[in-house]
């Protein structure tokens, strides 16, 4: 294949028509990789006998030793064809940029699906056609529906069907028909899930619309006084709301959404075996064979379509009349395809069947070469007949260049529900939505670019530090290279068997030594002298964007509405722009619209994602990604040498900035932890700090495990401490005695706490306007930002339709109704509640029936009543009232939520009754009130805090775990063994169902986060390989035991003894988690058979 030349790759940016931006999405293993491979192939880059094997967009050592792809990687190809605007007229040589993303296909880095997708308008979604659809293929349909791209399916690895399981033709047929209607399934319920949220808000608006106009009927009549029945006005409004701009709901079409073969939309290939094809491919071969029109075969050809073997007719299933005809597709398609594999690695030695090769090569018109005819090896010359006669790459990117769309007609269509799902994008200019929606590539057009990702790239990759094309290389830098080549694969060769044979440290050292015997000592200045750059991984939307131009860089939380508010948009310039070409890049000046490619300058401006604009006012902010994971793993991390802190803390921002799931965070005690996706996200964190960010040794502890814990009315509880009380109910002073507080703790209905735990945006969005108006009536407008983004940032987080106080009190109200409906104790809570925690969204409620703090679900006119107390003003009145202190019990109901009394964990599922607030009358001889409150201050909010842990232990408390939701695919064979392991961890088989016309069973299970860290590795170690894990976080789930439950009936001491035989689980989570806290535990012992202890030295 000829080389193509980055200068040939610039020249075609510039016509945005010939452009394609895809990426490849599939389940792991599916062969995104291997495809990726064989469309290189095509611009020279690699060589076609290595396309599948070489994995080339998988730079890292940990991916080829893995064999899987951990990080998106993009790359620019050259294809050119020869298009007829008619038949009698000349091909005319048509020339295409196809910008491509390969993605990982593993649940841990499914972020950089989501990163990638952003940036391109259209998608091969790959299918492995013995696996079918698997977890993360449902994952990245949904992401095609979500960003609105056009898919195209890749039904991959059809050769298994072949080899493996010996299928003949007419089974796979059926087989693939079958896979085809699961992949539209998928996508039919995306569909019907729009199509429902859609018709419920169309019936909101229109009901809306009827009380509107039975509302201004009914004002009418009453003021002329007019005796009208009530029927005729309910059919006046209803045909005035009707008669409105909505109308009558609007049924979409959604014939255009689903897979076809007809519509050229399925590709069917083998990337291993360098074949693919299209229907429309086959119609073309037989057009004048059978002397059908090329459109007519396109239609018939994949369906229960007959070809009558005498008059070359073709028949439908009901014409058969009782012949046993093969459909078409069988016949034509895939009977050539099976007789190519059985002459080539058939019969009975595998060797094939030369004169039947001869046979097929002559009647398809193939010329294969003589050496390959004569070769011993029957994969060499099956690759080279699919190479000859269905070439893989031709299949593939003719479709994306016909079905796919180009950046302008892709940007008509995706551009405008992107912007209107933007923050206040009422507020966006039309300037700015014109250019991007009509894609304006001139000078004088605003710049918008979405940036996805930061990349972190050597300094020694950037293009200006490369020897230029043509250099001569002196061989002391020839060396050099192979020196440093040989080192990266001794090093990833030894990291690959010290994990698999953890005995072999020394030997790892000796190896190490000897593949280096050159000069091991300069690498620390290599390192040193190699430092790490980030750079942008973006898309242009509109205009043209030149190194030198200065941008606004807007953060994920800007907003439109207030666009110079704090924190205020860096302007930065550009100063470098880059083609990426996978494990390169090549430098480029300018940039026209509707071009991936990489941006320098915006290193320490942008954390994760960010949107560059030419102006603020107006902006559009594009930077809201939905993640397809959340990082749910904590790891603490220090550094073997204490000198080395700071660079390890400097290499964790930059791996924060480079990873679009990896968080950094420092906890209060001091420890600097990681958050990341899941256990090989982690180890692929911790390389990346240890070889590439902080250059130092740094160990890490284990892993942190979120818990949450909650109380349940069980049917055998301990009495309550205080008889006298309704449980949960605690009575308590101050220190002082001066102020006395009685609350009650009570577990809220289960689903309250679902309804709580899924609305926490709206919670978050209530509470944001709510501190705005307070800020804005006292003038602090400095303070805006810091109170709305104070807290964690929730991973959770997404974009949330704006919902009135109103709507929300009503379904909450709805939710207790439902709950529990003849229960007296729900029935005004929503009224009283003053506050939400942890953090102040949190799924906990803190009821006030004291009437001592503000209520937060009241409205604006509501809100203002209690203004009047004097309490509130500037000059306090000498005489203390509960209202001076309703911040402060807010404050520690916080606190009680953020820290439960088990193990210092997020309490979930309570609600806390503040019944009564006392303050006695301060003596005459005492100091001021102001004093005196200052003083009460911090004994109120101890008092309150103590007085919520005591409730809550009045009940059943319960821990609750952090669960996976694990699927596994799995031969007959190993089924037994993945059950074993699956149950020594403590985790739930959910289903298992049987693959139709495969061996393989899909097992769905649950699996505690705490119990998976090894899983994989011990799965694949019992199964030899043969069956591999996708594990997603799913939330949290009960342990229904108590972890301060001891045996106390005569069955249970004499069942399990005194000191309870039975392990308890819950007490082991808990008390695992006090000792990594530094919390008492009770009954541990610190030193057991002290006289057998023995030193370190003996």
């Amino acid at each position: 294949m000829p080389v193509v030349n980055p200068e040939k790759l610039i020249a075609l940016q510039r016509s945005a028509d010939d452009i394609r931006n895809i990426c490849i999405l599939a389940h792991v293993d599916h062969g995104k990789t291997s495809l990726t491979d064989a469309l290189i192939a095509t611009n020279g880059i690699i060589s076609p006998k290595l396309a599948g094997k070489i994995r080339y967009l998988d730079s890292r050592p940990d991916e080829q030793l893995r064999g899987i792809t951990m990080e998106s990687s993009a790359i620019s190809l050259h294809f050119s064809m020869s298009r007829r605007a008619a038949a009698d007229e000349v091909p005319v040589q048509k020339e295409y940029l196809i910008n491509l993303i390969d993605s990982p296909g593993h649940i841990d880095f499914s972020s950089e699906v989501s990163t990638a997708s952003r940036l391109c308008d259209g998608a091969l979604v790959l299918v492995d056609a013995v696996e079918g659809v698997c977890s993360q293929t449902v994952t990245v349909l949904r992401q095609t529906w979500v960003e609105h791209l056009k898919p195209l399916l890749v039904i991959n690895k059809i050769d298994r069907l072949i080899t493996e399981l010996k299928m003949s033709a007419a089974e796979a047929y059926t087989h693939l028909s079958k896979l085809l209607e699961q992949v539209n399934a998928v996508i039919g319920s995306f569909f019907q899930g729009e199509r429902m949220e859609v018709d419920l808000q169309w019936r909101e608006r229109v009901e809306e619309r009827v009380a509107a106009a039975a509302a201004k009927e009914q004002e009418r009549l009453e003021r002329k006084a007019a005796k009208t029945s009530s029927t005729v006005i309910s059919a006046e409004t209803e045909s005035t709301a009707t008669n409105g701009t909505d109308g009558d709901f609007e049924e979409r079409d959604d014939e255009d959404l689903y897979f076809a073969p007809e519509k050229n939309n399925v590709i069917f290939s083998s990337a291993v075996d360098g074949w693919a094809f299209t229907v429309r491919q086959f119609a073309s071969l037989y057009e004048k064979k059978l002397g059908i029109n090329r459109s007519v075969l396109e239609k018939v050809l994949w369906g229960d379509f007959y070809l009558e073997p005498k008059t070359k007719r073709v028949l439908g299933s009901k014409h058969l009349k009782g012949r046993a005809l093969k459909p078409m597709f069988v016949q034509l398609v895939l009977d050539p395809i099976w007789a190519v594999y059985e002459a080539t690695t058939g019969g009975d030695k595998g060797k094939g069947d030369p004169v039947m090769v001869e046979k097929i090569t002559k009647s398809l018109s193939l010329t294969i070469p003589s050496h390959i005819l004569r070769s011993r090896d029957p994969r060499a010359l099956l690759t080279a007949v699919f190479s000859a006669w269905l070439p893989l790459s031709i299949a593939v990117l003719v479709s994306v260049t016909e079905y796919l769309p180009s950046p302008p007609l892709a940007q008509v269509n995706r551009l405008p529900a992107l912007v209107d799902a933007s923050p206040a994008a009422e507020h966006v200019s039309k300037s700015i939505r014109r250019a991007m929606v009509e894609f304006h590539t001139d000078r004088e057009a605003p710049v918008v670019a979405y940036v996805s990702k930061m990349v972190a790239v050597r300094a020694s990759e950037l293009p200006q530090n490369k020897r230029k094309a043509g250099g001569m290389m002196t061989a002391d830098e020839a060396r050099e290279i192979v020196r440093q080549k040989r080192a990266e694969f001794a090093r990833a060769r030894i990291a690959a068997e010290a994990e698999s044979q953890k005995g072999i440290n020394d030997m790892g050292d000796a190896l190490n030594s000897i593949g280096l015997d050159d000069e091991p000592e300069p690498e620390p200045e290599e390192q040193a002298e190699d430092p790490e750059h980030l750079i942008g991984f973006a898309r242009l939307y509109s205009g043209t964007l030149s190194v030198g131009d200065e941008v606004y860089v807007l953060p994920p939380k800007f907003s439109p509405a207030n666009p110079h508010g704090l924190p205020k948009p860096p302007k930065v310039i550009v100063t470098g722009l880059y083609l990426m070409m996978g494990r390169g890049l090549e430098s480029l000046i300018t940039v026209p619209a509707g071009v991936v490619f990489g941006i320098a300058g915006l290193e320490g401006h942008i954390l994760k994602s960010g949107t560059l604009c030419s102006q603020l006012e107006g902006a559009v902010n594009l930077a809201g990604v939905s993640m397809g994971s959340q990082p749910i793993v904590r790891v603490a991390l220090e550094p073997v040498n204490p000198g080395d802190l700071e660079k390890m803390i400097n290499g964790m921002r930059l791996l924060e900035q480079s990873d679009p799931c990896a968080v950094y965070e420092t906890l209060e005690s001091g420890e600097h932890v990681i958050l990341t996706a899941g256990e090989l996200h982690l180890e692929r964190c911790l390389k990346d700090l240890r070889e590439r960010f902080a250059r130092c040794e740094i160990q890490a502890g284990e892993p942190i495990v979120p818990y949450r814990e909650t109380i349940v009315n069980a049917a055998e509880m301990a009495a309550p401490k205080d008889k006298s009380l309704p449980r949960g109910t605690v009575i308590s002073h101050t220190t002082s005695r001066q102020i006395t507080i009685r609350l009650r703790v009570q577990p809220l209905p289960t689903a309250v706490t679902g309804f709580l735990e899924n609305n926490v945006g709206i919670v978050r969005q209530l509470y944001a306007e709510r501190q705005i108006k307070e800020t804005s009536k006292r003038g602090m407008v400095d303070d805006v930002e810091d109170t709305v983004d104070h807290g964690d940032v929730d991973a959770n987080t997404q974009t949330i339709d704006l919902v009135s106080m109103i709507d929300f009190r009503a379904k909450l109200q709805d939710s207790f109704t439902e709950a529990a409906p003849q229960s007296e104790t729900w029935s005004n809570v929503v009224d009283n509640i003053a506050a939400f925690g942890p953090r102040r969204t949190g799924p906990n409620i803190l009821v006030d029936i004291a009437g001592s703090c503000q209520k937060f679900l009241h409205d604006e006119q509501q809100a203002q009543q209690p203004d009047p107390d004097p309490s509130r003003g500037p000059e306090r009145s000498e005489i203390l009232t509960a209202k001076d202190f309703s911040d402060k019990i807010s404050y520690a109901f916080q606190l009680a939520m953020a820290q439960g009394p088990l193990c210092s964990e997020p309490c979930q599922g309570l609600a806390v009754f503040l019944e009564e607030v006392t303050v006695a009358a301060t003596p005459e001889d005492q100091s001021s009130s102001k004093d005196i409150h200052g003083r009460l201050t911090g004994e109120v909010i101890k008092t309150v805090r103590d007085s919520i842990r005591q409730g809550f232990l009045d009940w059943s408390p319960r821990l609750l775990l952090a669960m996976y939701s694990c699927e596994i695919q799995a031969s007959t064979e190993v089924l037994g063994r993945v059950y074993g392991v699956i149950t020594r961890r403590r985790g739930r088989i959910v289903s298992e169902s049987l693959k139709e016309g495969t061996p393989f069973f899909t097992i769905l299970s649950v699996l505690p986060v705490a119990e998976s860290f090894g899983f994989s590795e011990d799965i694949r170690k019992r199964t030899s390989g043969a069956a591999s894990p996708q594990l997603v976080f799913q939330g949290f789930e009960m342990l229904d035991e108590d972890p301060f439950w001891v045996p106390f009936t005569e069955d249970e001491l004499e069942d399990l003894g005194e000191l309870a035989d039975k392990e308890n689980v819950a007490k082991r989570h808990m008390d695992k988690v006090r000792v990594r806290k530094g919390l008492p535990v009770k009954g541990r012992k610190l030193v057991r058979d002290a006289e057998k202890q023995k030193t370190l030295k003996r």
